[in-house]
């Protein structure tokens, strides 16, 4: 390899040159090109930096918000619960007022139904027995030709007494 032969004075003068021109390269590239590079990396990463710890912070008050924000919708909604069931017993309150004065009412109607049921009842049988007897009275003075109202209203009153239909019970 040509490139290589140390015996020729050619290649180690080049090598030289190749040293200083390197360690002037390295030398400006430290002293100007550098400090600035490393001025932005360094004011880069303060920024980074920054950035993060307003970002932990940021994210510290919005957990903050969010806990008192659960806090208030648990009480708003706690509140809305007890407003709800406090509407509703108020409401079955009611209901139950209703609902007995119904009941009452209508107990009322039902007595008063049953006394016009019996009074409807009773003269119903009054007549059942009147027409029987009288049925039973003009039978008898037909047939027999007696004339005998005594003894045809007791009979008339034992055979509704044996079928279980008197003036009081149906």
């Amino acid at each position: 390899m040509p490139q290589l032969d140390f015996g020729n004075p050619l290649t180690i003068a080049q090598v030289v040159w190749l040293f200083v021109i390197f360690g002037l390269l390295v030398y400006v590239a430290s002293r100007y090109l550098l400090p600035p590079v490393a001025e932005v990396l360094e004011g880069r990463r303060a920024r980074i930096g920054a950035d993060l710890d307003a970002a932990r912070d940021a994210r510290a008050e919005a957990e903050a918000a969010e806990a008192g924000q659960r806090d208030s919708t648990a009480r708003a909604r706690a509140e809305a619960q007890a407003s709800v069931a406090a509407a509703a017993s108020a409401a079955q309150a009611d209901a139950a007022k209703r609902g007995e004065a119904l009941a009452e009412k209508l107990n009322a109607q039902i007595a008063e139904a049953e006394a016009r049921i019996a009074a409807a009842r009773d003269g119903a049988m009054a007549a059942l027995r009147e027409a029987a007897t009288d049925a039973t009275e003009a039978l008898v003075k037909r047939l027999s030709g007696l004339d005998d109202k005594a003894a045809v209203e007791a009979a008339v009153d034992r055979e509704l007494a044996a079928r279980n239909i008197s003036q009081g019970a149906a």
